[in-house]
């Protein structure tokens, strides 16, 4: 099943699943979730947002439209890139048990594919069920058009070995051989609370406030079974998946993600994206990789340099997009161009040419990045920049480009990475089963 999404129409649950809703957990069984081998979260009956964007007349397109769940895929990855993201890197509560997180996976499931679908989660949702308990879903997106949030899950290396070499839910002999931790790349300034996670879910919306909500209400299901890490928040995408969006900015002024994979490439999401079904191993077959990385932008410093050495260290023309070597944005850089002193027109040190698939033996990935700004630091900076992420099929695509980058790239004298970590993205969970089930199968 592709992610086409159904825009201007909002669905049921009945029209997203193909099934009546699911009737789980009664408001006291939500409120004992930290016990393990609990039943399943309830889909929900009451605060059907779904009906509520019906009547939102002046709903854009985007705000109106609902990405399914259940599919061959997880949604979030080739589905268009929405403005808004909230991120979040979980890890699982010490006596937590095999059982009690396959009860978390599972009551995850059923809670995110009733968000998807723009409904509360639980049998009552925000706004009904007893009065002297606390509501099963937080309420702040009522009224709130679903906005096409899609969530996306994913597990760390440390899900399958702790940092001492325990395997906790027994797991550890399905683990890919490629899931391991990033390697320290030369420049890296990781922090810790900016890296690492037994468990990803990023949660993408045209609204900020659907976004949150979602990672709020799956955050609060966890209790007891697993805590956040580490969370960001995201605006104004930095890539492009479809040809149907325009190619956006960064903080730095430049478009970003030009060559970017698109969701119209079913032939390179394959070769690039997507774990084959003959690859290591089956349980992740139709699954790919998720990399994150925090990258601070030194703003200031950024700001006082002037135009040409800003176009000469992306190696693009900043209005248009275009590569130094002449064209449009989408044209092909010419690396071999020549100019003054028969010096290459897109300089060998230029991020467009360090990143480019013919300087990395052909490596592809689909970029999903985001702008950040979160206040100031303690200097008073900006504390801005990119929140990358990048999905591929081996680790290693974005560790051969990221080293090629981290030992050459001009950009390094105005970023620093902060955080890193690196997430084995299952595929699409089936109707009636959950999300990562082939693994504990």
């Amino acid at each position: 099943m592709t992610e086409e999404p159904v825009a201007g129409k909002q669905m049921t649950g009945e029209e997203v699943t193909g099934e009546q809703p699911a009737r789980g957990l009664s408001r006291r069984g939500l409120l004992g979730l930290a016990g393990a081998g609990v039943a399943g979260l309830g889909l929900g009956v009451g605060g059907d947002r779904a009906a509520i964007a019906v009547a939102a007349a002046s709903a854009s397109a985007p705000a109106t439209a609902v990405y399914p769940f259940y599919q061959e895929h997880q949604a979030g990855i080739l589905t268009p890139a929405q403005d808004r993201l909230h991120f979040a890197a979980f890890d699982v509560s010490a006596g937590t048990t095999r059982a009690g997180l396959i009860a978390l996976l599972r009551d995850w499931t059923v809670a995110a594919a009733a968000l998807a679908a723009g409904r509360d989660i639980g049998d009552f949702g925000a706004v009904s069920g007893p009065y002297d308990a606390p509501p099963e879903d937080t309420g702040e997106a009522l009224g709130l058009p679903t906005s096409g949030l899609t969530i996306t899950f994913g597990f760390g290396p440390s899900l399958f070995e702790d940092t001492v070499g325990v395997d906790r839910f027994g797991i550890r002999a399905r683990r890919p051989t490629e899931l391991a931790e990033l390697p320290h790349f030369p420049g890296d300034m990781l922090e810790p609370g900016w890296s690492g996670g037994d468990l990803c879910i990023q949660a993408c919306a045209a609204d900020p406030q659907v976004a949150v909500h979602a990672i709020r209400n799956l955050s609060r299901i966890a209790f007891g079974r697993a805590a956040i890490r580490w969370s960001q928040l995201g605006f104004g995408r930095t890539s492009s998946t479809s040809r149907a969006q325009a190619t956006p900015r960064n903080l730095f002024g430049f478009k970003d993600g030009t060559s970017n994979i698109k969701a119209e490439e079913s032939a390179a999401a394959a070769e690039h994206v997507w774990v084959g079904a003959g690859d290591a191993p089956a349980w992740l077959a139709g699954g790919s990789y998720l990399v994150a990385r925090r990258i601070r932008m030194t703003i200031e410093t950024w700001d006082r340099t002037n135009l040409r050495e800003q176009e000469a260290v992306f190696g693009r023309n900043k209005g248009e997009g275009s590569p130094l070597s002449g064209g449009t944005e989408f044209a092909a850089p010419d690396f071999a161009l020549t100019g003054r002193a028969d010096l290459p027109l897109i300089g060998s040190a230029a991020h467009v040419r360090l990143a480019h698939p013919a300087q990395n033996a052909g490596a592809r990935m689909l970029r999903r990045g985001y702008n950040f700004v979160d206040g100031t630091d303690a200097l008073g900076r900006l504390d801005a920049g990119l929140f990358f992420i990048s999905f591929q099929n081996t680790p290693q695509t974005f560790t051969a480009v990221q080293l090629n980058l981290a030992r050459h790239d001009a950009l390094n004298e105005y970023i620093r990475h902060v955080g890193s970590a690196l997430f084995a993205v299952p595929p699409g969970a089936a109707r009636g089963s959950y999300v990562g089930a082939a693994l504990f199968a």
